[in-house]
């Protein structure tokens, strides 16, 4: 195990290490206090442990490394996510998973507004409630609530899908509720497996787009 402590090390030459770190090694960040950016644009298959909370743009550009937080994060986490794994234990700050390409987001805790915001393949799980305008524009992936959401779901969607266990306040436009079938339910009994949340996909919702905004209909022109 590679150990490093930002008490002692600069953010600059931790990111430095980590992205020219060899394959499949080890590493435990201690004393992150708040830092941002930090383990960015990692492109090895390497384990980081952060041991605390973290700033801004967390894991932001990962591909390939899995990374895990002992403790809450700022805005931005895994923002334009290429692959790999990240892990938050505790709370996520606005539109974590932003334009995720692939790989897979768990948050433990709680997620702010604009969740999964323009995602593009990221599968994003949260353990508890997520706030207003999450999966604005998503185009695919899948966003799973264990919790609760807020005001404006899947506003503008495209062909990304939203599963919610809990409450949905308002769903954004062009956004409606549509059937969980079969395969639906294995694809979320899967992620949910590999996410450790022991809950039946039977009580998920499921949400996506309707397809009439992204095709243009002249009925529906005052929704433009």
């Amino acid at each position: 195990m590679n150990k490093i402590d930002l008490n002692k090390t600069t953010l600059r030459e931790l990111n430095s290490k980590l992205q020219h770190s060899k394959e499949n090694e080890n590493w435990l960040v201690t004393n992150p206090k708040g830092n941002h950016a930090l383990a960015v644009g990692l492109d090895n298959f390497i384990n980081v442990k952060i041991d605390g909370s973290t700033g801004y743009y967390c894991a932001g550009m990962n591909k390939k490394a899995s990374i895990q937080v002992n403790g809450s994060v700022g805005p931005g986490v895994a923002e334009n996510m290429m692959s790999g794994k990240l892990i938050v234990e505790g709370n996520a700050s606005q539109y974590a998973g932003a334009t995720g390409h692939g790989g897979i987001l768990v948050i433990k805790g709680n997620a702010s507004s604009r969740c999964g915001i323009s995602m593009k393949g990221i599968n994003i799980i949260i353990k508890g409630n997520i706030g207003h305008m999450s999966a604005f524009m998503a185009q695919s992936g899948k966003l799973i609530v264990c919790g609760d959401v807020g005001d404006s779901l899947g506003d503008s969607i495209y062909e990304a899908q939203i599963f919610v266990k809990g409450s949905v306040r308002s769903l954004g436009s062009d956004c409606i509720e549509k059937e969980v079938s079969i395969k639906h339910k294995h694809q979320l009994e899967k992620l949910l497996d590999e996410s450790k949340i022991n809950l039946k996909a039977s009580k998920f919702k499921r949400y996506g787009s309707a397809r009439k905004l992204y095709n243009f209909d002249i009925d529906n022109l005052s929704k433009y």
